[in-house]
C-alpha cells in the first residue's frame, strides 16, 4: 500500500430528529489519500465536515457508504467494514486521534496518563514514564504536576497533555483537530515542531489547522472539503 490512508466516496448524514427528520449530508462522496509522511490540512468554512471526517476515519461515527481502508497489521483493512475488536485494535496500533479536549479517568497522574499507550504496545514501564518526563518537559508541563491528575490543569495544559499522550505511542496514522487551538506562541511553536518530527519518521498526518501561518510551517497540502467531495449534479 503506498498510502497510509485512502478514503473513496465515503458518505455520512445526520439525521436531526428535532427538527422535523431534516437529513444533512455532511460527507458527500469523500475522496481523499495521505501518503506516509505527508501532512495533510483540511480547509473549509465551520459547518464544512472537518470534523466529521475526521470522526469517521477514527471509527467514531459510522458511515452511510464508500471505503475507508488504512494500513494496519501489513494489511489494508477497510474501517467501514471492520467489527468493533478490529476498530479498537486498529486504535491501539495503528491510528492516533488528539482532540481539543482531555478526557480521563479522574485520579490518575500525568505522567501514567501519558506513558500508559507505550506500555500497552510492550514498551517497559520505566522506560515509558522516562519517555513521559521528557515530552511533558519539552512541552513546557512543569514537574509538579506530573503526579497530579490533569482535571484541575489550564485548558492549554490539558491539551499539552493530549498531545503528549499521543506523541507517547505514534501510530502510522494521527489526526489531529486544532492541535494549537489553546496554546500561546511558545508552545505552539514546540507542538509544530513536534509535528514535523513525526511526519519525518513516515508518519501520515491528516488535521484540521486553522491558522495559515500553522499549515505553512509544517509544509502542509492544503485540501478543502470542496475539493475532496463528489461534485453536486445540477
Amino acid at each position: 500500500m503506498t498510502v497510509a490512508l485512502r478514503i473513496r466516496q465515503l458518505r455520512k448524514q445526520f439525521v436531526l430528529h428535532t427538527q422535523n427528520g431534516a437529513v444533512l449530508d455532511v460527507l458527500q462522496g469523500v475522496d481523499l489519500d495521505v501518503k506516509p509522511g505527508e501532512i495533510v490540512a483540511l480547509c473549509g468554512p465551520s459547518g464544512a465536515g472537518k470534523s466529521s471526517l475526521l470522526k469517521a476515519v477514527y471509527g467514531t461515527y459510522r458511515v452511510d457508504g464508500g471505503e475507508i481502508i488504512i494500513a494496519h497489521n501489513g494489511r489494508e483493512i477497510d474501517l467501514t467494514a471492520a467489527n468493533p475488536r478490529e476498530i479498537v485494535d486498529m486504535r491501539k496500533r495503528s491510528i492516533g486521534y488528539v482532540s481539543q479536549f482531555l478526557r480521563v479517568i479522574p485520579r490518575v497522574s500525568t505522567l501514567d496518563i501519558v506513558s500508559n499507550g507505550a506500555i500497552e504496545l510492550g514498551a517497559g514501564p520505566e522506560k515509558a514514564r522516562m519517555d513521559a518526563v521528557s515530552l511533558l518537559e519539552r512541552l513546557r508541563i512543569p514537574a509538579a504536576l506530573h503526579e497530579l491528575s490533569p482535571l484541575t490543569f489550564s485548558g492549554g495544559e490539558q491539551q499539552r497533555v493530549n498531545i503528549a499522550r499521543a506523541m507517547s505511542s505514534p501510530k502510522s496514522l494521527m489526526l489531529f483537530d486544532e492541535p494549537t487551538a489553546s496554546l500561546d506562541p511558545q508552545n505552539r511553536q514546540t507542538v509544530l515542531s513536534m509535528l514535523r518530527d513525526l511526519a519525518d519518521q513516515g508518519t501520515a498526518v491528516l488535521g484540521i489547522f486553522h491558522d495559515p501561518a500553522d499549515r505553512a510551517e509544517i509544509g502542509a497540502r492544503e485540501v478543502t472539503m470542496e475539493q475532496i467531495r463528489e461534485p453536486e449534479h445540477a
